[in-house]
């Protein structure tokens, strides 16, 4: 009897193990793709504003500063627009990700379902043999 118990915790605790390496795996590619998309979000402006503080260092009079008011707002604007739109991109994969771990749950918790219905519809059958079977 004991055998069985034995049997059955160690069975769903490799299904847990499992499942928890599958929603480790995809926790860690959602950060991994998520700091990736940042990076490169990052360094691209980074680029974009020193070339700009490139060109301010290399002006030398009123006119020049002129023409350079509107590159920096452009390089403000486009900052802004790109921090915006890497932070919805990363919202987005991070909702895939999390819909993907609610999958896994879902069919972890079905599957238990079905095997405990299993087992409960075994005994039941077990009983009720038992207590058909005459006394002696």
């Amino acid at each position: 009897m004991y055998q069985q118990f034995n049997e059955q915790f160690a069975a769903a605790t490799r299904q847990f193990a499992d499942t928890a390496a599958q929603v480790n795996r995809l926790a860690l590619d959602n950060a991994e793709a998520v700091f990736g998309l940042q990076i490169a979000a990052i360094e691209e402006r980074v680029n974009a504003t020193f070339a700009f503080f490139g060109e301010a260092a290399e002006a030398r009079d009123a006119e020049a500063f002129k023409t350079l008011w509107p590159k920096g707002v452009q390089i403000a604007r486009e900052n802004v627009e790109r921090a915006v739109s890497t932070g919805q991109e990363a919202f987005g994969r991070t909702l895939k990700a999390n819909e993907a771990i609610a999958e896994l749950a879902k069919s972890q918790i079905e599957t238990a379902a079905k095997a405990t219905q299993a087992n409960v519809e075994k005994a039941a059958k077990a009983a009720t043999k038992a207590t058909a079977a005459p006394a002696k």
